[in-house]
């Protein structure tokens, strides 16, 4: 069994070294969100001593609520948006002599993603327009699949150990009461759940099923590098390997 643990990182929370060692895929702040010139340009330089996947991570130009406000842009405002950013983590990467691997959005954008299939669409229209080749990384059994597919995209599904879920199969808010899982030891088992039963249990401890082939976890979470070092230690111990070649 193997599966790919991705991270959103060159965020400026400071523990991006810390958490690459356990992670395969990292999806980079396009300076939008979060992060600048400096940040994107040390995080591709730790993606290449750890061997890790590179990512773009674009989100909505409002670094005063860390892009996790929902706007209301135009179908052609959100395909600009994410053409921009994740050209400019592409000009990074290419410079840097590695390349661009996948593209997962971030916050409200994801969110608002997961639920509007349009906006789904402009997202991949925007990977498409860059290079059709780049994964859409986004929520397992959402619009973004479908979107994905529209524009012959390779789609990977992606599920959280760190956040609970909806019996719908959709994230519950951040605002709402256990949101965001902070226990390690929790985050762990729901990792591993994942990987080998594609599943996992909602707010209200109801399973669904999830099939994904990519884990997040939140580089922003005040558990990151614990999370990211137990999930991998768990993993590994039994016999899944981790590695983006999902």
């Amino acid at each position: 069994m193997k599966i790919d643990i991705n991270c959103d990182l060159g965020e400026g929370i400071g523990n991006d070294e810390a958490i690459m060692p356990f992670i395969s895929s990292a999806n980079i702040a396009c300076g939008y969100h979060a992060g600048d010139d400096t940040t994107m340009d040390q995080t591709i330089q730790l993606t290449k001593k750890y061997h890790v996947a590179i990512g773009a991570h674009p989100g909505y130009e409002d670094k005063e609520n860390f892009g996790r406000t929902n706007l209301s842009l135009t179908y052609s405002e959100i395909v600009k948006l994410v053409v921009n950013q994740i050209n400019i983590i592409n000009q990074k990467a290419i410079k840097a002599n590695t390349r661009l691997f996948h593209v997962k959005a971030h916050g409200a954008l994801y969110n608002q993603a997961s639920k509007d299939i349009n906006i789904a669409k402009a997202i991949a229209e925007g990977i498409s327009y860059i290079n059709k080749n780049l994964i859409y990384v986004g929520l397992a059994n959402s619009f973004m699949q479908e979107a994905a597919e529209s524009f012959k995209l390779k789609f990977r599904a992606e599920a959280f150990a760190d956040r609970s879920y909806d019996i719908n199969g959709l994230l519950i808010p951040r605002k709402e009461p256990g949101a965001v899982i902070q226990d390690s030891n929790i985050c762990k088992k729901r990792a591993l759940h994942i990987a080998q039963h594609k599943a996992i249990k909602t707010i209200d401890q109801q399973k669904i099923t999830i099939n994904a082939q990519t884990i997040c976890i939140h580089g922003d979470n005040p558990q990151a590098i614990e999370n990211s070092k137990m999930i991998y230690d768990y993993l590994t111990e039994n016999n899944i390997k981790i590695t983006a070649d999902v």
